[in-house]
């Protein structure tokens, strides 16, 4: 079984940070794999730092698990809530990975946002119950 996370980080404005990678089409929430010894919320924070240089309050909030079918058939994800506490001005984008990122407005979301995101999106938007699947 493999394990990820990811996150929904909020600003001050409420606006939610959003990546793009090199490697693939569309917008996504910051995340990744929990390395061996590594909590969950732990792998949220160093993924969030990693790929944006912005850090996030300590109370993270587990919003809910997800299978995520479009993997291997052994995939899981969970997701987080953050509030986001400012970037790190030493922190240098990884070229390899994340082609841009930037803070988008709920109202506004960015063309070609990943289905996934927005599906996680809306449910915290709307304050819906999450569905099971990625």
């Amino acid at each position: 079984m493999t394990l990820g996370v990811r996150v929904a980080a909020f600003d001050s404005e409420n606006r939610v940070l959003l990546v793009r990678h090199q490697y693939l089409t569309g917008w996504y929430l910051p995340g990744g794999g929990v390395d061996a010894g590594e909590t969950l919320a732990e792998a949220a924070r160093r993924e969030l730092y990693e790929e944006t240089g912005y850090g996030c309050n300590l109370d993270l909030v587990l919003l809910s698990m997800y299978f995520n079918r479009m993997g291997t058939g052994r995939d899981h994800v969970g997701l987080f809530k953050a509030v986001l506490t400012g970037q790190d001005a030493d922190w240098r984008r990884p070229v390899m990975e994340i082609a841009e990122l930037q803070l988008f407005a709920m109202d506004a979301l960015p063309e070609g946002l990943s289905p996934a995101t927005q599906r996680r999106l809306h449910e915290i938007a709307d304050n819906r119950a999450p569905q099971p699947y990625w």
